[in-house]
């Protein structure tokens, strides 16, 4: 039984209990050894009480503590003592994701994609150490005060038995996966598809799939089609969106098939967020024949043989056979079932928060996957097509409103309306308008083809409304549609300022506009005045100003501190930025290694994800990228290599052993071969780094005895000789 100050493992005193969940308590405790505050989480008496799960508790506890990794919860300690099972921690200030996104209603599409990223980070760690989380969800991510992102609860869902699954499985099949969820075996790929769901929640602000129950959650996750995230936030990247859609396929051959795959997705969706450059891989094309062994074979053949009837019913697609199979893996209470039955009873004025577990069920034998590959891609293209149709109809009608699309432009107009744009504009007299009303003055001019444009100006000759001069001079001839520049008369005491003050910024800026007046803004702080309202004007409503007097207007950021600008950390190295952000603030995001055309930003900031002077909360993470240079171009060799021409020497002879070598300027062999036959066949060659070469032949020409007749008529013998023989030719590569 644990108690407040008591001390375990000779060496941590338990200060305060500051969470609590299904399989175990945490207490934030004090490390006399090292004088640091850590979390200990302390295996509930119920569990201790069973060998079998405590024995694969320590074992999982022990290799979770082996990880190390800014993105993880750290796991210092694994203990025991008399009878008290309990797992030391990294004690995090923060609060968990799903408190987060709730606080938030839905996150950026940037912060989101930042989040991920540090996830997936963590998550790569555990899979490289072979550490599967397998319970991955926002209850499960931590953000800390310094706007750092930390995983919690590596190791503990694998060490669960079928003997502990309960109905705090609730909060967790919102986020399993399809062969969790019909208590296969599950992998890296099952965390994956977790957090896809994660990262559509993140989002969108909600979860993809709901329902009355776990069970009719979990048919879902395995029958029905992921929603859009795009459905919900119209904003959301198709890159995005396609990431999310890659993680939660069904089958999991088709989901990224590991952390660094999706990583690199993530970060290439901050820079071309547009781009539709994610792929899903249908494994079922990429070959015809697999071949397995022998013991393949009969494994295959036992689970066939021994496929239980979850396996029929979902080929059969009955939800009720389904619903009764689906039973048989979860005990569920039906009067504790709420959607997050498992969250942490923690007060919210706590910043230490650690999501407990959820026990999971582990089947140490694997499973096939169970669906029918024609009908998922049947499915999956009549999905694809339809909502590019309807995506397609949207944008149409959407863009024809707002006036994106002029049909007349692109020569689709009627035939009658080109001939008109075809013929020339007539010519008109402009006439006198002085001394006259203003809208009489209006009426006349479009009558007329021309745009008459207001400007007010303070006058004590003219009344007010009274047109005073004009740009274009009675009985000048000008082009129909041509702008006049009327000035009118706005009376000898100017025109009334109206009050703005309370309105947002575009109706005050509208309202002002109207009246003749430009408009400068600033900004400040106020407590009481909305974000984006006016707080004060210059002059003040009621007086009276000439048209086209400036009207000063603040703009309120809200209250004071709540918002910080973004500081400018272009050209700065990667700890300098860092520095920069910390000081002013901020936190440092995600950072990327990119090419940049500019060779002097090499190795320094040439991106950053919020503009310089943009007003962000205090501890946004800033999101930069390093310049590794502009891009270099690379070259290739793509053509097959001839013998020695007589040019290049006269004295070689077919047959004779040649060593051919083909070099890049840059000293960089590319290519080395000894051959008497000619020519050698066809090479290819890529990401050759210069663009000029050449090929080196190095061989022994043979000089065969001669003899030679005298004037004289003697016979002089010369005699066979042999010649070392080097022969360059220069080549040039093709660019890639």
């Amino acid at each position: 039984m644990i108690k407040i100050g008591m001390i375990i493992g000779d060496r941590y005193e338990i200060l305060e209990k500051i969470g609590t969940g299904g399989m175990s308590d945490v207490y934030k405790a004090k490390d006399h050894k090292l004088n640091r505050l850590v979390a200990v989480k302390v295996l509930k008496q119920e569990f201790s009480e069973n060998a079998n799960f405590v024995s694969k508790f320590r074992v999982e506890a022990q290799a979770a503590a082996g990880l190390a990794h800014p993105s993880i919860v750290n796991v210092y300690d694994v203990g025991e003592e008399n009878g008290i099972y309990f797992i030391v921690m990294e004690l995090v200030e923060g609060i968990t994701l799903k408190k987060y996104i709730e606080k938030k209603a839905r996150l950026s599409v940037k912060e989101a994609v930042s989040i991920a990223i540090q996830v997936c980070m963590g998550i790569e760690a555990a899979h490289n150490n072979h550490i599967i989380h397998r319970d991955i969800k926002p209850q499960n991510i931590i953000i800390s005060k310094e706007g750092k992102v930390k995983v919690t609860d590596f190791g503990i869902a694998k060490a669960a038995t079928s003997n502990t699954i309960t109905s705090n499985v609730m909060g967790s099949v919102h986020y399993t996966s399809p062969e969790q969820a019909r208590g296969g075996y599950s992998d890296e790929k099952s965390d994956i598809y977790s957090l896809g769901i994660t990262m559509f929640e993140m989002l969108t602000g909600r979860v993809p799939f709901n329902g009355d129950t776990t069970v009719a959650i979990a048919i879902k996750h395995i029958q029905e089609e992921m929603p859009s995230p795009r459905e919900y936030i119209s904003e959301i990247p198709v890159s995005v969106e396609q990431i999310v859609f890659k993680c939660c396929q069904k089958s999991p051959d088709r989901r990224y098939q590991s952390m660094g795959e999706l990583i690199a997705d993530l970060k290439r969706s901050l820079m071309t967020p547009d781009e539709d450059f994610v792929k899903v891989v249908n494994p079922d094309e990429e070959g015809a024949t697999k071949h397995f062994s022998g013991r393949e074979m009969e494994n295959i053949k036992k689970q066939v043989r021994h496929r239980d009837s979850l396996e029929e019913a979902m080929h059969l697609r009955t939800e009720a056979d389904v619903k009764k199979s689906l039973k048989k893996k979860y005990v569920i209470d039906e009067e504790e079932e709420e959607d997050e039955g498992d969250e942490e009873d923690i007060d919210e004025t706590e910043y230490e928060y650690y999501e407990e577990e959820d026990d999971e069920d582990e089947e140490e034998e694997a499973e096939e996957d169970d669906y029918d590959p024609k009908m998922e891609r049947l499915t999956t293209v009549l999905a694809v097509i339809a909502a590019i149709l309807v995506g397609c109809i949207v944008l149409f009608l959407v863009g024809r409103a707002v006036g994106l699309f002029d049909f007349e432009l692109f020569g689709l107009g009627n035939e009658q309306t080109q001939e008109e744009e075809e013929e020339p504009r007539e010519e008109v007299e402009m006439v006198e308008v002085v001394g006259q009303d203003v809208d009489d003055v209006k009426v006349a001019l479009l009558e007329l083809g021309l745009t008459p444009e207001i400007e007010y100006e303070e006058s004590s000759e003219y009344k007010q409304g009274i047109v005073m001069r004009t740009s274009v001079e009675p009985g000048t001839k000008v082009l129909e549609g041509t702008n006049v520049v009327l000035t009118v008369s706005a009376g000898s005491e100017g025109v009334k300022v109206p009050d703005v003050v309370g309105m947002t910024e575009a109706e005050g800026v509208a309202t002002l506009s109207n009246k003749g007046f430009v408009v400068n803004k600033t900004e400040g702080y106020d407590a009481y005045i909305k974000e984006g309202s006016i707080i004060t004007q210059s002059p003040e409503a009621g007086s009276k100003a000439p048209s086209g007097t400036a009207v000063t207007i603040r703009i309120s950021l809200g209250t004071e501190n709540a918002k910080i600008p973004v500081p400018d950390v272009m050209g700065k190295s990667e700890e300098e930025a860092m520095a920069i952000l910390v000081e002013n603030g901020l936190a440092l995001g995600v950072v990327s290694e990119v090419n940049h055309e500019d060779p002097s930003l090499s190795g320094l900031v040439c991106y950053q994800s919020y503009s310089v002077g943009t007003y962000v909360d205090a501890g946004t993470a800033v999101d930069i990228s390093i310049s590794i240079g502009p891009a270099q171009a690379t070259f290739m060799f793509l053509e097959s290599i001839s013998a020695p021409t007589p040019e290049e020497d006269s004295h070689y002879q077919a047959g004779t052993t040649v060593t051919v070598t083909l070099m890049a300027d840059d000293g960089t062999q590319l290519f080395s071969t000894q051959t008497a036959s000619f020519p050698i066949q066809q090479q290819n060659i890529t990401g050759i780094k210069c663009e000029t070469g050449y090929i080196l032949y190095q061989y022994v020409n043979i000089i065969e005895p001669t003899s030679i007749t005298n004037e004289d008529g003697s016979v002089t013998t010369v005699e066979g000789s042999t010649e070392n023989k080097e022969v360059r030719r220069p080549i040039q590569f093709i660019q890639e």
